[in-house]
């Protein structure tokens, strides 16, 4: 069994006998997901929400690619955006559907030429729900050969997926491991976890990576429900279990917005504290373009805003 240090006992002694977010000491690291806008609208909503967040100092942001690059065009609009517009370092998805490496090389260039140093590698999910990935002949057959291949480009900082309850396309738990350590083999930075509703779900997989010899820092992915059907329709296609109490917390609220901000905040920031006493001091929230949910558990953790980022943003 892995030991807990001290510090790590202190502080989820302390997360029982005190109120349950009281005076942290705003230590955590935090990092925003955003999918690029389709209309003015969107785009509007969209530059709300990195204006609010910009002041909690993110680490950096990432923005979205649609299956088949779908979305290329859009992704590398607003990344570009980010990068010149903003301080937040801004983190390119890419994935390897349907495109040759020439087509993908061509697309990393030209983040590259536009100030983009940090990419989101990822196999990517097929552009047909419910068919199985087939890589392009001329493509990358998996997340780890495009790590490779990207490195071989440009000294990207590169991300990678992980996936606490096994990727669905996965044979096993093991093989499903296996894969994260070749793509940090290949020179993957970091790897951002898929949604979870268990904190014992994530720490049982850091167990399980920590003993590969993998030392690299596993980032917790956090969802904010505020759609629970939506959510519930996502997490079945990516292998996320959702506790049954959670949908009779959201039972009878389908009409009331504002009752299902202020109970998907209280359970995502509960499930936050439970990691932070874990130990956990980096989380990346998984935004849907909207600021208030993300930066509501943030302040719960102890973040709070930078008066000279909040003028820049302004």
């Amino acid at each position: 069994m892995t030991s807990v240090p001290l510090s790590q006992l202190e502080e989820a002694r302390r997360a029982l006998d005190a109120p349950l977010f009281a005076d942290l000491a705003g230590d955590a690291a935090v990092s925003f997901e955003f999918f690029p806008p389709k209309t003015e609208k969107m785009e509007e909503t969209l530059w709300n929400s990195i204006q609010t967040l910009a002041p909690l100092r993110p680490r950096f942001v990432s923005v979205t690619y649609g299956a088949g690059g779908s979305t290329r065009e859009r992704t590398h609009n607003t990344v570009a955006r980010i990068a010149k517009e903003t301080e937040i370092p801004a983190a390119a998805h890419l994935t390897c559907v349907e495109a040759t490496k020439a087509e993908i090389e061509e697309v990393v260039r030209a983040y590259w030429e536009a100030g983009i140093r940090h990419i989101v590698a990822l196999r990517g999910d097929p552009p047909v729900a419910g068919t199985r990935f087939t890589p392009h002949p001329d493509g990358y057959r998996n997340a780890a050969e495009l790590v490779a291949g990207l490195k071989a480009i440009h000294p990207f900082e590169i991300s990678v997926a992980a996936y606490p309850e096994c990727h669905p396309d996965s044979d096993s738990a093991e093989s499903d491991l296996a894969n994260l350590k070749a793509k940090f083999d290949a020179g993957a930075s970091r790897a951002i976890t898929q949604f979870f509703f268990s904190p014992e779900h994530y720490f049982r997989f850091c167990d399980k990576v920590r003993s590969l010899g993998i030392d690299a820092e596993i980032v917790p992915g956090i969802m904010p429900v505020s759609n629970f059907a939506a959510t519930k329709r996502m997490s079945a296609m990516c292998n996320t279990e959702v506790p049954a109490w959670m949908g009779r917390l959201f039972e009878g609220l389908d009409d009331h917005p504002a009752a299902r901000q202020l109970v998907a905040a209280t359970i995502a920031a509960e499930m936050c504290r439970r990691l932070y006493a874990g130990g956990v001091r980096q989380f990346h929230f998984y935004t849907l373009n909207r600021a208030e949910l993300s930066y509501a558990i943030c302040h719960l953790l102890g973040l709070r805003a930078d008066s000279q980022a909040q003028e820049n943003a302004a």
